[in-house]
């Protein structure tokens, strides 16, 4: 074997190997991009933990056929840039496309994301789509929004010395008055003895 086909397959498994460790990879054509764009390109991608690298075209079509990245073949054609992903499957697709807006450089080809091919424009939907840091940081906001309303909550009870807030808080401790007690039926008068009768006298005797 000489030593150019030993070096191409030496480039095919540098590809594979990487395509085994990704869940993601985005072809772009890099056209247009200085030395100094290309250079904060790759800052961006190490910082995201996405590898970018150029090869050409018969090596990536060579190591992505039979693998779930087979799909990119389609769009292996001019210069090609590849962003493998290894954490964040939509990392690459979400540096690259802010990327080109930024630059007004560069153009999306497609990629693979966790399987399934995307062309140019869904790539370009994917990377709208929050990672999942930022889905936990949302949700972890809304957690504490309750927390810290009812920590402030605390705080004023503490600050008024507990009156206030506490009185605020507390059912109302007085009683209703009591009910004045209906006053009792006077026991009706008895009714004035009858006057007796005067006694008839005993006729005089004649």
């Amino acid at each position: 074997m000489s030593a150019f086909i030993q070096e191409k397959e030496l480039v095919v498994n540098e590809i594979k190997e990487k395509l085994d460790r990704a869940s993601s990879a985005v072809v772009v054509d890099y056209r247009g991009i200085t030395v100094a764009e290309a250079d904060l390109l790759r800052k961006r991608m190490r910082e995201a933990n996405v590898e970018y690298k150029i090869y050409k075209n018969t090596m990536m079509r060579r190591a992505v056929e039979g693998t779930n990245f087979e799909g990119l073949t389609e769009v292996l054609k001019g210069p090609s840039g590849i962003a493998f992903g290894f954490e964040d499957a939509t990392a690459p697709a979400k540096i690259l496309d802010k990327f080109v807006k930024e630059f007004k450089k560069m153009e999306l080809k497609g990629g693979v994301v966790d399987g399934a091919f995307y062309d140019a424009a869904g790539i370009g939907q994917l990377a709208q789509i929050p990672s999942k840091e930022e889905l936990l940081a949302k949700l972890l906001g809304s957690f504490q929004s309750p927390i810290a309303s009812f920590a402030r909550v605390i705080q004023a009870i503490a600050d008024n010395g507990g009156g206030a807030a506490a009185a605020e808080a507390a059912p109302a401790a007085e009683e209703a008055p009591a009910e004045e007690a209906a006053p009792a039926e006077e026991a009706p008068a008895e009714a004035p003895a009858e006057e007796a009768a005067p006694a008839e006298e005993a006729p005089a005797a004649e």
